[in-house]
């Protein structure tokens, strides 16, 4: 028999009730690598009970992770039906803005997983053009946009389309202390302001009981506030209320995207690794990598519908796998590069990389069974025969120089099969995080940069009030750091002179090109 249809049945497992599949047999490994993991599959499995149990699995913060067990019992718990009553209010028109108009449309504030995982659900499930169907189409469930970055320009492209009369804003933050969201929803509350209307009457959020948030909604007078778990990380939020109410205002159907991820929980509790779906894609990774992610991790969905998964799988394995230190506080510099396209469009994009390019990566095709519409091309192929045709081609090219491989196949894009591949991923990223022996958990490197990030801030108030002391002076960067003390700093001065010099009518800068350098003034 053909040894890579040997392999590929035995490197291939399969949910016939729901349709779903993984094959392994085209990435790098032998049953001898397999069994050299031993140790680590114990460790895992020992590990993700221990999560599943309450157990503290984020030592840093002291937290528990509860986002694997929290689902289980969520669609049967009263915060559940208050997230359902809400969206059926607001679609039936029960609950309104401050001017008594319909809501039409829904703004989520928030960053990082409280954005990239609403997001990925909208345009898989809604697709790509929701927001220009009418209200009947949309069946009275509303428009979504996004605010998730402190991005001007994105706020200003919103106001380019936003009634506010009819637009409900969902402020989404754990702690309540986000800057990027809190700096949003400031803008916006001035923006209300300035219309003469009140934010609070057409806004909602989901925080932790007690944050800058909560008690900022209830001062205010939001329209709702709902209990988001200290326990629950935002790249792993979206099968939780982060992901629930932007789902419920828009048609999703959440409940069964929480039967997905919970049929997929229950197969990656497999004991036996070789039949765990979650075990064998981490110890493929950790086999193509040695164990040190030299292989970056490419994902390339055939599906216009999951173009946004890869995004989505950035974060959720670079936050939780890029880690400088392990659990021992051993320096590791651990982590998985993630990048991507979705199919078809890939062969006219990165594919020459990846075929002819540097072999420093695995590609995982996530392949989409059911075609949407049945559009003919010739008298025996239609469109989706070519996308399979593509897929298989590149996919045979690929491993005919050695090159690593994995498919998933589903059988649509809906709700259940979403449900699975997060919670697939999901449970990977945990399992492999107990083969490198870090925190999957936590994110220093995030906090780092805020704090550096505050630091330039509060260098720039500093700038200012000295500034304002020394009244009109002109000099390049090196100069007025120095008249102001802080001559280490130039490069940092010369970065918030340039960002002045563009917004600010007193401070204006020319090129000097004998210095090389820029000459500011300041008035």
């Amino acid at each position: 028999m053909n040894t890579w249809i040997e392999r590929n049945a035995k490197y291939t497992l399969v949910d016939a009730e729901n349709e779903f599949s993984i094959a392994f047999g085209g990435m790098n490994f032998t049953d001898a690598d397999l069994a050299g993991m031993t140790d680590k599959f114990a460790r895992a499995r020992r590990e993700m009970a221990r999560i599943e149990a309450g157990e503290i699995k984020n030592p840093d913060e002291k937290r528990k992770v509860t986002h694997f067990t929290d689902r289980i019992h969520y669609a049967e718990s009263e915060l559940f039906r208050s997230v359902e009553e809400f969206a059926a209010s607001v679609r039936a028109g029960r609950i309104v803005g401050e001017t008594g108009k319909k809501f039409d449309s829904l703004v989520v504030n928030g960053i990082g997983g409280s954005a990239l995982g609403p997001q990925l659900m909208q345009f898989a499930i809604n697709g790509p053009y929701w927001n220009e169907k009418s209200s009947e189409q949309r069946d009275g469930y509303l428009k979504l946009y996004f605010l998730d970055n402190t991005d001007s320009a994105e706020f200003a492209d919103l106001l380019e389309v936003m009634d506010p009369e009819t637009t409900l804003h969902l402020v989404i933050s754990k702690s309540g202390g986000t800057q990027e969201t809190k700096n949003n929803m400031i803008a916006m509350e001035n923006f209300y302001a300035e219309k003469k209307l009140s934010f609070a009457r057409h806004a909602a959020a989901i925080t932790m009981p007690g944050s800058e948030l909560d008690r900022h909604a209830r001062e205010t007078g939001f329209l709702a506030v709902f209990k988001m778990a200290e326990s629950i990380g935002g790249r792993t939020s979206e099968t939780s209320i982060v992901g629930h109410v932007p789902a419920a205002l828009t048609g999703v159907d959440f409940g069964s995207f929480l039967a997905g991820a919970c049929h997929m929980d229950v197969w990656t509790r497999t004991e036996e690794p070789t039949a765990n779906p979650a075990m064998m894609l981490a110890a493929m990774w950790y086999i193509a990598g040695k164990g040190r992610g030299d292989r970056n991790m490419v994902i390339v969905p055939y599906s216009d519908r999951l173009i946004l998964l890869s995004r989505y799988l950035q974060q959720l394995v670079m936050e939780s796998l890029g880690k400088e230190l392990d659990l021992d506080g051993k320096v590791v510099h651990q982590g998985l590069n993630v990048f991507g396209n979705k199919g078809g469009t890939d062969a006219h994009a990165f594919i020459q990389q990846l075929n002819d390019g540097r072999d420093d990566f695995f590609v995982t095709f996530i392949e989409v069974m059911r075609d949407r519409m049945a559009l003919p091309i010739t008298g025996s192929t239609d469109m989706g025969t070519y996308l399979h045709g593509f897929l298989e081609g590149l996919s045979a090219a690929l491993r005919s120089k050695g090159r690593q491989v994995i498919t998933i196949r589903i059988p649509e894009v809906a709700e259940f099969q979403l449900g699975m591949l997060i919670a697939l991923y999901e449970r990977a990223v945990a399992i492999y995080a107990e083969f490198i022996n870090i925190n999957a958990f936590h994110q220093p490197g995030v906090q780092a940069y805020k704090l550096a990030a505050k630091g330039v801030l509060a260098l720039r108030e500093e700038l200012i009030a000295k500034l304002r002391e020394l009244g009109s002076f002109t000099g390049s960067a090196a100069e007025i750091a120095a008249k102001i003390g802080r001559p280490d700093d130039a490069v940092e001065i010369g970065g918030l002179l340039d960002k002045a010099a563009a917004n600010c009518p007193c401070v204006t800068r020319e090129y000097c090109s004998k210095s090389r350098a820029w000459i500011y003034s300041v008035k």
